[in-house]
């Protein structure tokens, strides 16, 4: 080789290294977010399984029944397209300090199918486990849970779509990129997104005094269903979304004792 060639060779090799410097970090900490569990396959039969049941179908009829529009005989309710996974901001991450364990941005919620009536309203059915296994524990207008899965991966192939339900906020993350996918979101981070450390970092001011065990959450501020509740879910008093045991319980509430309509999230388009 001749000196020209082994001094381009030097060159391109500096070059790389000091890129490597200047990229470590950002690549490292990309890397560190790991990605939280998928659905396997039988969760995900079990869910439109309990979703395709007659007494659930019974159910949804009478929901979109409930404003008189149309009969409960009439509605027809079936499920429209694929079982979704749901996440939601996760508190272990929004307790992460630089430097501490990494943690996923979102962990799974629940698994929900859209399901569409006679007339073409949507409805979101919302399963977890139970003690007898899957079972429906929630029913919202529209299909946000669907769309916005469905949103992320058109704008990320394999990122994490995810909520943060304080804002009412849809995101999808890959890598070091958090981007948003309704208007909520491009309030809190802007149009062209952000980085995972920045987001940490602004829903850690936001919400770390917030988190489980905290006063807020002591002085019973934190959100899910009270006593009092009419069986509605408080978005903006619950920054991470209704916890499985919570959801759980108003599931059993509204299956067993609410004539003819589950709990029902109220949702803020954006």
């Amino acid at each position: 080789m001749t000196a020209g060639g082994i001094k381009r060779l030097f060159a391109a090799g500096t070059l790389a290294a000091a890129l490597t410097l200047t990229l470590t970090p950002q690549a490292a900490h990309a890397a560190s977010v790991p990605a939280p569990p998928a659905p396997d396959a039988v969760g995900v039969g079990a869910a439109r399984d309990v979703i395709a049941a007659p007494g659930t179908l019974d159910t949804l009829s009478r929901f979109f029944a409930r404003d008189g529009a149309l009969a409960a005989a009439d509605a027809a309710p079936r499920i429209d397209g694929d079982v979704v996974a749901v996440y939601t901001l996760a508190p272990e991450f929004v307790a992460a300090r630089p430097g501490a364990r990494p943690v996923p941005i979102a962990r799974q919620e629940f698994l929900a199918a859209t399901v569409v009536a006679a007339d073409g309203r949507k409805a979101s059915v919302w399963t977890v486990d139970g003690p007898q296994g899957r079972q429906v524990v929630n029913i919202a207008d529209g299909d946000d849970e669907a769309r916005y899965t469905a949103a992320g991966a058109r704008l990320l192939a394999g990122g994490v779509v995810f909520r943060e339900p304080q804002i009412n906020a849809w995101y999808v993350q890959g890598g070091d990129r958090v981007l948003p996918l309704n208007a909520d979101a491009k309030r809190a981070i802007g149009a062209g997104g952000t980085t995972v450390s920045a987001y940490r970092d602004r829903v850690h001011r936001a919400y770390a005094d917030k988190l489980p065990g905290s006063g807020y959450d002591a002085k019973g501020l934190a959100g899910g269903f009270g006593p009092t509740d009419t069986g509605t879910a408080r978005a903006d008093d619950d920054p991470f979304g209704v916890g499985p045991t919570a959801i759980a319980a108003a599931g059993l509430l509204g299956v067993a004792g609410v004539g003819g309509v589950l709990v029902k999230v109220r949702r803020r388009r954006g």
